[in-house]
């Protein structure tokens, strides 16, 4: 069985909209800058939504990343994987129809998810 695989818990489990909203709620909270929520459906069958997140430092890399995964953990979702975590330039974690990145500025700069997915939807996270 490989993480892909393993049973979700889903009845219990909010929609994939309100999920990515509280984790940009909790990186704000934790003093993330340029948070962005992007809607990937129909752009591509692997996930649903980005959150995106910059940090300040190493440390705050990882308080939002440990944050973000503790909230995400109370509304019953589950992370299946995380990467980048030691380095903490770039932390993905995947939640299977999430996926949280947070950033150190100049790495958030290089790669510019944005504007790779320039046709994703930005959601007006704040008001939902």
């Amino acid at each position: 069985m490989t993480l892909a695989t393993l049973p979700r818990k889903t009845s219990k489990l909010a929609p994939a909209l309100d999920r990515a909203c509280l984790a940009a709620r909790v990186a704000v909270d934790h003093k993330a800058r340029n948070v962005l929520v992007l809607d990937l459906r129909g752009l591509t069958p692997l996930y649903d939504y980005f959150v995106i997140a910059t940090g300040a430092s190493r440390r705050q890399i990882h308080t939002l990343a440990e944050e973000i995964d503790a909230a995400l953990r109370s509304a019953g979702d589950r992370r299946l994987a995380i990467e980048g975590y030691e380095a903490s330039k770039w932390v993905v974690q995947d939640y299977g129809d999430i996926i949280v990145h947070v950033f150190d500025a100049e790495t958030r700069e290089f790669y510019n998810l944005e504007d790779l997915w320039a046709d994703a939807k930005r959601v007006d996270w704040e008001r939902q």
